[in-house]
């Protein structure tokens, strides 16, 4: 066999091991795994961050101050092995075959969807998700509401719910599934708001009646449609580049609030957090924008739904140099969400602290964007289950247990942020 012959068939064999896709089919992981890189330098990270600039062999799955997670196609083993020894980067294996656990939460959906009822021992679409909110509303008309945010760029409507027992409570907002992929995040949002409307406990029914929710199960629906119909490991929304092949943008770096400030999201539209060409360039973003300035003055918390890491982030995400007036109180308030969730059975422990200080600077996020230019005082990111052994295809069995730690979570939080003060009608402030 000749060289050239050699070298198309060892690359026929590697596709067909590596991420493959027709035209109605779904694109697989077979052999992708994921690593964790350890650095000590912000030229390390640099380094490693411009690798996954190649998506087809290079995905960054999460960042911290100190290591990334990254996905690596098969046949790029080798120029990962270079750029390690090169740049004395260290690197472990966490995940071996990312298409294994994509099979197994498959299976997991397809064995919970036979008796053709919603529920949480798996994920449901955004058809399924719809027509449960359709239930419910119908259901409990006197103290829920239907809200639309607007249209997505593909034309899909952006709905919300909201939860009012009575006149003059504190608002909260949800904000569910901006990154497509995060399936436990609009899991956790619908077990929610089913607990507060057929709930009987006590714990829950002085939650949900003594505030108002506002609650936006997935925002990034064309995302997530495409996450379920063709790609599972997509993040970003679906709205074409003007100056790229590369499609969609990371629309939790396309808010106005110090947009693309301190290399807090890329300009590369091939990137997974490419801030977009302006801000407000996705539909979605510029939709829940227009509602949430509309009903400021009913928010007294923003809480934006993300996985994976286990982490509450504060304000601010554009810098580690300067503090939220509030910061301590926002740490108190962050810190009882997470001693609250400790003391379940579970025993599963949070970090917290600002976004940029714990992790790294990311402008243009939804919780800065609240805190700064909505003037909601307490506005956190939180990051679900878990730090990284299933990442972000975690099993539908976690779905209950991590909703169940949201709650707690959640219900401690607002204790808190009442002591302090932020839970009064900012009317009559």
């Amino acid at each position: 066999m000749s060289l050239y012959s050699f070298l198309i068939a060892l690359a026929l064999v590697l596709f067909v091991q590596g991420a493959s896709f027709g035209k109605d089919e779904k694109l697989r992981y077979d052999n992708y795994s994921v690593y964790k890189l350890k650095f000590e330098t912000q030229e390390q990270r640099s380094i490693l961050k411009k690798l996954a600039e190649n998506r087809d062999n290079f995905r960054l799955w999460h960042e911290a101050r100190d290591e990334l997670h990254m996905m690596i196609s098969p046949g790029a083993f080798a120029e990962l092995e270079t750029e390690i020894q090169k740049n004395n980067v260290s690197a472990k294996l966490f995940i071996s075959n990312v298409q294994e656990l994509i099979d197994f939460e498959e299976d997991a959906n397809l064995k919970a969807s036979r008796d053709g009822s919603f529920g949480w021992t798996k994920y449901n679409t955004l058809d399924e998700i719809y027509a449960w909110l359709d239930e419910i509303l119908a259901s409990y008309p006197t103290v829920t509401e239907r809200f639309v945010l607007g249209q997505s760029y593909e034309g899909r409507t952006i709905r919300g719910i909201k939860i009012s027992y009575k006149s003059n409570n504190p608002g909260v907002f949800i904000e569910s599934n901006i990154h497509a992929r995060e399936w436990i995040t609009s899991a956790t949002a619908t077990w929610l708001i089913n607990e507060f409307l057929t709930s009987s406990d006590e714990l829950v029914r002085d939650l949900a009646e003594n505030h108002d929710w506002y609650i936006v199960p997935v925002l990034n629906v064309d995302g997530f449609v495409y996450t379920h119909e063709k790609d599972r490991m997509w993040r970003k929304t679906r709205q074409p580049s003007d100056i790229s092949s590369c499609v969609g943008v990371d629309p939790n770096r396309n808010y106005d609030s110090h947009w693309m400030e301190n290399d807090g999201a890329s300009s590369n539209p091939c990137a997974e957090d490419y801030g977009g060409p302006k801000p407000f360039s996705e539909p979605e973003i510029q939709a829940m924008s227009d509602y949430v300035s509309g009903v400021k003055d009913n928010i007294n918390v923003m809480l934006a739904f993300h996985s994976y890491s286990q982490l509450l982030l504060s304000p601010y995400g554009h810098t580690k140099e300067e503090f939220p007036p509030n910061y301590d109180d926002l740490m108190a308030v962050a810190q009882a969400y997470g001693d609250a969730v400790e003391s379940l059975p579970y025993g599963t422990v949070y970090r917290y602290g600002s976004a940029a200080g714990i992790l790294y600077p990311a402008s243009g996020a939804t919780n800065d964007w609240a805190y700064n230019e909505q003037g909601v005082e307490i506005s956190y990111t939180i990051e679900f289950r878990d730090t990284g052994r299933y990442g972000f295809i975690l099993p539908p069995a976690h779905i209950v247990p991590n909703a169940e730690e949201a709650l707690v979570g959640i219900a401690a939080l607002l204790d808190k942020c009442k002591e302090l003060g932020y839970l009064e009608l900012k009317s009559t402030k």
